[in-house]
């Protein structure tokens, strides 16, 4: 099939996960501070509440948000807030990460302006604690906004990779049928499983995380982002 668009993950493919515990931190002692719970039954609480999300993303292959988990503490340590206060506290949750932002993976810009310079492009990408806005915005102030024709999140469309309307609604946005994407991302079970499921080519990018690259079904595995660039060419038939 011929490649009309890339679409790229965000996480560990486009930008490395650092500092997690950084950012865990900044919520509970936000959470500490504002209920006056202890913050070793907050942490204990939060730690929960990350445990459910995955447990949920990995069962039901959809996303909760930062208000799900202000939730999730409240009732493990049976505090009652006001909605105007667990917004808050939300937006504090969702937005830890950036007082401890993640950082490009290198070469990863370059790789998005040439493949923009060719084809439509879109980043297709499951959230989480940091919801879609949050990631947005560290897409914008890292340089790769204007590059990308559309912005899928799990949070914002319901449901997650590997659901193929996490890849029909973002081949819709680029004009072109899902199975002429061809997605690049560092998991198999969601990027790769996700991008196959509706017809189009998977691409594993094991620079940052590598744990699939020895049994994977990908068509093509990069380990660095200039490979990506020396391949291009011949992935797009031009």
């Amino acid at each position: 099939m011929a490649v009309r668009a890339i679409t790229f993950d965000f996480w560990m493919t486009l930008f490395e996960e650092k500092n997690r515990g950084e950012r865990h931190q900044v919520r509970v002692d936000a959470f500490s501070q504002a209920t006056g719970a202890p913050p070793d039954e907050v942490g204990e609480a939060l730690r929960a509440a990350h445990d459910y999300f995955f447990h949920i993303h990995s069962n039901e292959q959809r996303t909760l948000a930062p208000r799900d988990a202000v939730d999730m503490v409240c009732d493990a340590l049976s505090i009652v807030l006001d909605p105007e206060d667990a917004d808050t506290m939300a937006e504090v949750f969702g937005t830890a990460i950036f007082k401890y932002p993640p950082t490009p993976v290198p070469g990863a810009l370059e790789a998005v302006k040439a493949a923009a310079a060719r084809v439509p492009i879109g980043i297709i990408s499951d959230s989480g604690m940091s919801p879609g806005s949050s990631l947005r915005k560290l897409l914008d102030d890292a340089g790769f906004t204007p590059y990308f024709s559309t912005l899928t999140f799990s949070d914002e469309v319901g449901v997650a990779k590997p659901q193929a309307p996490m890849f029909h609604r973002t081949a819709a946005a680029l004009s072109v049928e899902a199975h002429e994407l061809f997605h690049l991302g560092d998991l198999e079970p969601t990027d790769i499983v996700g991008v196959q499921s509706v017809g189009g080519t998977g691409a594993l990018f094991a620079g940052a995380n590598d744990r699939f690259a020895a049994d994977t079904k990908a068509e093509h595995t990069f380990f660095h982002w200039h490979e990506f660039l020396e391949a291009l060419p011949d992935i797009l038939g031009r």
